[in-house]
């Protein structure tokens, strides 16, 4: 008898409900903080940048560095500002006529992206898309510039909440013709990325 006495009145404490003075009452449930992750966000990165024409093979390899800035709104989207220089060309001629490999200009781009997100525990599966533009300087007829759409993809993991490693890859350009440079043929630009942001 005692057994079941006790067994009603667990089963009452687990529905939240109590008896008193011959009426039920409804107990409070219990708030629950929300989340905030929203942050202000800068980072920077390593890795490489490569301008290449298809048509004559003739290929342009910077080791790069990449800084960022952004602003996370929530756990799924972030706008994002990335500038990138590069350094220790290299220049391969391709199928060219062209004697000399030797290349003494920049590479830098730029771009803004909304940053779509999908977070998995402390992973988190990213993508960028936005608008920006990429420099090949000092070239023999002076500087070239192209700019439009950008599309990236990457990954990161974060540690203790303000630490972010991540990995990605940042399509910069992709048509025909670079500038004045290989007006008739097509040329693409894209980065590799490894780096470290800290959330405010």
């Amino acid at each position: 008898m005692k057994k079941n006495v006790l067994s009603l009145l667990a089963v009452l404490a687990v529905s939240g409900l109590a008896y008193a003075g011959g009426d039920y009452i409804e107990a409070e449930p219990i708030p629950i903080p929300a989340v905030d992750y929203s942050a202000f966000y800068i980072g920077a990165g390593v890795g490489q940048g490569v301008v290449n024409n298809d048509q004559s093979q003739e290929e342009m390899t910077s080791t790069t560095l990449m800084l960022q800035a952004g602003y996370q709104y929530n756990q799924y989207v972030a706008l994002e500002g990335r500038y990138t220089f590069g350094f220790n060309m290299d220049y391969d001629s391709g199928i060219t006529r062209n004697i000399s490999d030797d290349y003494d200009g920049d590479f830098s781009a730029w771009g803004i992206y909304v940053k779509p997100m999908y977070p998995i525990g402390n992973f988190s599966l990213y993508a960028l898309l936005g608008y920006g533009g990429v420099s090949l300087d000092s070239l023999e007829l002076g500087d070239a510039y192209e700019s439009g759409f950008q599309w990236g993809l990457g990954a990161s993991y974060t540690f203790e909440e303000s630490i972010v490693v991540f990995a990605d890859y940042v399509q910069l350009y992709d048509d025909e013709g670079f500038d004045y440079r290989a007006t008739l043929e097509d040329v693409d630009a894209d980065t590799w990325n490894i780096g470290v942001s800290y959330k405010f």
